[in-house]
């Protein structure tokens, strides 16, 4: 094998490795649906890559999942980002299991009106 070919096998090896340990620190973090309402959990909090689930599901505006409503009536671009689904769905007295309806019903739900996405159990609350 001549010198110019090794020094090639080399550098795209080389390049491989570099690619694979730092394609590592570009990954989303992969964050828990969780609400501090929930004093313990049944099954697993759900795993959740936030920006990559929207843009695979082509979902651009907030306040499709980010829901807002007053006098019950959803608010046409409100957003209720950065604010625990509790706040709402548990201000009324509502039990924490109507807080983990209002999550199945947005979440599932907007799966199966879809085709697409995980409608079971374990397809989103993963064993341990």
């Amino acid at each position: 094998m001549n010198k110019r070919f090794r020094w090639g096998y080399l550098a795209a090896a080389l390049a491989a490795v570099i690619f694979v340990a730092f394609s590592g620190y570009a990954q989303e973090d992969v964050k828990k649906v969780d609400d501090s309402a929930f004093s313990h959990h049944i099954r697993p909090a759900v795993p959740f890559a936030h920006d990559a689930h929207n843009e695979k599901a082509g979902i651009e505006d907030c306040s499709t999942c980010h829901h807002d409503f007053k006098d019950g009536k959803k608010l046409v671009g409100g957003s209720s980002e950065g604010r625990p689904c509790s706040e709402c769905h548990l201000a009324k007295g509502d039990s924490s299991m109507d807080l983990i309806k209002a999550y199945h019903d947005q979440c599932k739900g907007c799966h199966m009106e879809r085709g697409k996405g995980p409608v079971t159990c374990a397809e989103c609350h993963p064993n341990k």
